[in-house]
């Protein structure tokens, strides 16, 4: 639908666009500065390889290890019959509730060489054979591992949608041309999946360059934790503005790796019958294989995790309940506020795109939401540089103009925060509401305008009441998002300001994994809404999907 005479819909447009990619354009306006050409020279020569490579390893193995999990735990769901199937549907989604550095403080409390568990393994073999038998958690593997049990969830739910969707005519062609199931996994659904696939794994792949806490955790030197010891003890913001290009050249490889593989593929599905409407059963030693693959992932991503921290919650830790609450509300003031302004930005770009659909508007809706792909770490750094210069514009005008001292009133303080979060997150309400439009037909916007509603009354009293059920769901997702960011919290929060992560990762860092058990075990609890809404959307979609 256009309307050419509501053009404050157009200008808002471009307007919160340049805002929102703003700290962009400082990271990359700094990076071009020499005037920290000496210090860059001596982290090239230094730590950049290290950075690299590291990065580069995890990736590949982050990458290789959802894989593995991810795309037969979907098959499984999506194409076999067998006890329990129905339960991990959506019980493999559950280790998305779980921030990567909650996993790994965790496990490192049980699997550390001081834990219950190589404690008892010591016992029982002895001090000379446990050097042969012990493996730290602490390491690039262990990380590998840990957030591989926490990012596998978006392999499989990509890949499961995308089994779904396939029409079960392409496996039955495949086993009439003599294919085994297993062939026909490999050589038919496999590649019509391949889209997905690659998507869910770049999705990982980012989550994996933008991680923070389990790096610094576990003394991994990454481009992340390079960027943040940069800016925090150097002081330096043009050296981490040119890691934080470094990292973006990883980012936008990924991106276009994901756009590569599907430039020119198109798959159709077929309507009627699918795949799950005709499922294989699987009896005996097939079906207890198929539920051991499933239930494996959800154990150590999720139960096993989510009952230590239970136990040290309510049985090891000491915790002082006032200040938990101060750090409750702390993290529920900030999460509900960045919730609030990412949905009132999404709505106004999502409806200037529905009702003024030109290929500028289109193009800058699409820039708005580029900042999910970017880590908190180079936000930061792109928020407060700005901030910073224009605190000091302000402090200058108000000294030589009415001779007051106001300090900082943008960097440093809960606006730096808030403005990062929107950023970061913005691209997440983004998708909610512009699904939640698709679903309001043209014809209710034309009998609105029809009985003289203007373009803002059709938003107000037609669309926002359609569309409770995706702000809702837009408005608890950047939630809790913002609940679990380390990163950019770490870096921008107000003095003696402290959220629930930001006291789970300090209490780690000192070693006190046990009293990190409470604020950890609040944001797991927390984590799980979307997993619920994620898991209600997939379930409402495949009925709908049955009806026609």
């Amino acid at each position: 639908m256009r309307s050419s005479n509501f053009s404050p819909l157009a200008l808002s447009t471009p307007v919160i666009t340049l805002i929102v990619v703003s700290p962009l354009i400082a990271i990359f306006g700094s990076a071009i500065a020499t005037d920290s050409i000496e210090l860059l020279r001596h982290l090239l020569d230094t730590v950049i390889g290290v950075y690299v490579t590291n990065s580069l390893m995890m990736m590949l193995g982050v990458g290789a290890l959802t894989l593995i999990i991810g795309v037969p735990t979907a098959w499984l769901t999506s194409v076999c019959e067998f006890p329990g199937r129905k339960v991990f549907v959506w019980a493999l989604l559950l280790p998305l509730a779980f921030p990567a550095y909650i996993i790994a403080y965790t496990y490192t409390g049980i699997l550390d060489y001081y834990g219950p568990v190589y404690t008892l393994v010591r016992q029982i073999v002895g001090e000379e054979r446990f050097s042969d038998l012990y493996f730290s958690i602490r390491s690039l593997p262990g990380a590998i591992v840990l957030l591989s049990l926490v990012l596998y969830p978006y392999v499989y739910l990509l890949s499961r949608i995308s089994f779904l969707e396939q029409s079960s005519g392409f496996i039955e062609i495949s086993r009439t041309l003599g294919y085994s199931m297993r062939e026909s996994f490999f050589k038919v659904a496999i590649p019509l999946t391949r889209p997905a696939i690659v998507a869910g794994v770049s999705l990982a792949l980012m989550e994996t360059l933008a991680d923070y806490g389990t790096v610094q955790f576990f003394g991994i030197s990454t481009f992340t934790t390079g960027i943040i010891r940069t800016f925090g003890s150097f002081g330096d913001a043009t050296v981490a503005a040119q890691l934080s290009v470094m990292l973006l050249g990883f980012v936008g490889l990924l991106i276009f790796c994901e756009w590569f593989s599907r430039r020119k593929i198109h798959y159709h599905s077929a309507k009627g019958k699918t795949i799950h409407q005709s499922r294989i059963r699987l009896n005996g030693r097939k079906a207890g294989l198929a539920w051991l693959v499933c239930f494996m992932p959800v154990f150590l991503g999720f139960v096993l995790p989510a009952l230590i921290l239970l136990k040290w919650t309510l049985f090891d830790a000491e915790y002082d309940l006032s200040r938990f609450a101060v750090l409750v509300w702390n993290t529920i003031y900030l999460g509900a506020s960045a919730a609030i302004i990412a949905v009132t930005l999404s709505v106004i770009l999502g409806y200037a795109k529905r009702m003024v659909p030109t290929p500028t508007v289109r193009g800058l809706v699409a820039i708005s939401g580029l900042g999910y792909a970017i880590p908190g770490a180079i936000i930061a750094v792109g928020v407060i540089t700005p901030l910073v210069w224009l605190d000091h514009r302000l402090i200058e005008f108000f000294q030589s103009v009415l001779d007051i001292e106001i300090g900082l009133v943008l960097s440093g303080t809960i606006f730096a925060l808030l403005f990062a979060y929107t950023v970061r997150f913005l691209a997440i309400s983004l998708n909610a509401v512009q699904t939640g439009l698709q679903r309001v037909k043209p014809n209710m916007d034309y009998s609105a305008r029809v009985l003289g509603c203007r373009p803002l009354a059709v938003l107000t009293r037609v669309h926002l009441p359609v569309m409770r059920a995706s702000l809702l769901t837009a408005f608890l997702i950047v939630f809790v998002d913002v609940l679990k960011e380390l990163p950019a919290t770490l870096v921008l929060r107000p003095f003696n300001f402290n959220t629930l992560a930001v006291r789970a990762y300090e209490l780690a860092s000192d070693e006190r994994l046990i009293d990190a058990a409470l604020p950890s075990l609040t944001i797991v609890l927390t984590g799980i809404v979307p997993v619920i809404i994620l898991s209600n959307t997939m379930t409402r979609e495949k009925r709908l999907g049955n009806k026609q």
